[in-house]
């Protein structure tokens, strides 16, 4: 039996289809969450209803899906997916099926799932279906492909992705033969859009065993992103240290990546699996800031980086610094923000109009803005206007 229970909308909807003569079947993650007395994020029903049946049966539903037999149910503020019994064809792209047949049966839709653990259902009186003993497999902590490993991963190459995140984030290990067929068969990677690849990338960062990542490159699943494959790999386990932040750690795997040879340039890395053009300037310029053989060491040069390089990258840069390098820049960062002294020409005490009030005009207003920076943030007790405009006109004593 589960250890959690769906909440009452997910109940309605399965004793409404079941009340209208349809089997409706909770499936997917959600089962499998529910098995390990985890709190399901999205719920999955199965239906033996046909999409057009599903909409008129819950009228402010939407079609989201309806060539895959997709329909959400919306219940006041809540949601649920609600999908036919189907079987798939072949997969000529390895990622999508090129046609899909309604059926009416559960088993012949379990499967087509992906692993074991995901392809258990429940009726709404709690009664379990579990036709590839997947129960069996979470209490091993084991990811096993539904059938045969090879042609699942045939039919859909990102779900070698997905068998990597779901070790790092579960705990499990990775069943032999379906390890051995991911390795095989990672050559199909090509086929996935980045954007895809990133996203699991990210969710294998952000999760409990961020260091599985480099499971991506050790099975062959990263080589179109990468320069090479080294024989050893860092294990990164420093990544587990880190806050659970994109930023820090998609920074602290590039240099990472980099120092081990696996890529020439961050940016291009980054610019490859399409991430946003923030944080490619983010994660390149901490990761410019680590790479630099001095550190910080004075409250100075630490306003000049933040200067430079903004508050978030030079904060990412002392969060990967401590972890990589076991310093202690977060102290030395906060201690400099804590207290308030100037480090940008926003917060000088003079702007570009009092230098042009006293007649200075173009490049020379310019640099002696930047002196009088430069200068406050050597001696942060003189930015006050009146000194920095005696200064400005050399008339200081």
């Amino acid at each position: 039996m589960p250890a959690v229970y769906p909440p009452k909308y997910v109940r309605n909807i399965l004793v409404t289809l079941q009340s209208r003569g349809h089997q409706a079947f909770l499936v997917g993650g959600c089962t499998r969450d529910m098995l390990m007395g985890r709190m399901p994020q999205d719920w999955d029903i199965s239906t033996s209803a046909l999409p057009e049946q599903v909409m008129e049966i819950f009228p402010n539903s939407e079609p989201t899906g309806l060539k895959h037999g997709t329909v959400t149910v919306k219940v006041n503020s809540h949601s649920a997916e609600v999908t036919t019994f189907r079987s798939e064809g072949s997969y000529s792209d390895h990622r999508h099926p090129d046609m899909v047949s309604f059926v009416g049966d559960l088993t012949t839709d379990l499967s087509r799932r992906d692993f074991t653990m995901n392809a258990i259902a429940f009726s709404p009186d709690g009664l379990m279906a579990d036709p590839f003993n997947g129960v069996s497999d979470i209490e091993k902590h084991l990811i096993r492909a539904v059938g045969l490993p090879r042609l699942r991963f045939e039919e859909d190459a990102l779900r070698m992705f997905r068998a990597v995140r779901f070790s790092a984030r579960l705990d499990f290990d990775i069943e032999p033969e379906t390890l051995e067929a991911i390795r095989l068969k990672a050559p199909l990677a090509v086929n996935i859009a980045p954007e895809r690849i990133r996203e699991e990338i990210e969710k294998t960062l952000l999760s409990p065993a961020p260091e599985k990542v480099f499971m991506l490159i050790e099975l062959g699943l990263m080589d179109s992103f990468l320069t090479c494959r080294p024989a050893l790999i860092n294990d990164g386990g420093c990544l587990r240290k880190l806050p659970k932040k994109a930023l820090n750690r998609w920074t602290c795997f590039c240099v990472l990546l980099e120092s081990c040879g696996c890529i020439d340039s961050i940016e291009e890395f980054l610019l490859k699996l399409r991430l946003d053009k923030r944080s490619i300037k983010v994660c390149r310029s901490a990761a410019r800031m680590l790479m630099e053989p001095d550190c910080p060491n004075t409250p100075v040069e630490w306003k000049r980086l933040l200067n430079k390089y903004g508050v978030d990258t030079v904060s990412c840069a002392a969060v990967c610094g401590d972890c990589l390098r076991e310093g202690c820049y977060q102290k030395q960062l906060k201690a400099v923000l804590k207290s308030g002294e100037c480090f940008s020409l926003k917060h000088l005490a003079v702007t570009g109009n009092d230098l042009a009030e006293i007649g200075l005009c173009g490049k020379e207003l310019g640099e002696m803005l930047l002196f009088l920076l430069d200068y406050v943030m050597e001696f942060p007790q003189f930015n006050k206007r009146e000194l920095l405009l005696s200064l400005a006109q050399g008339t200081e004593e």
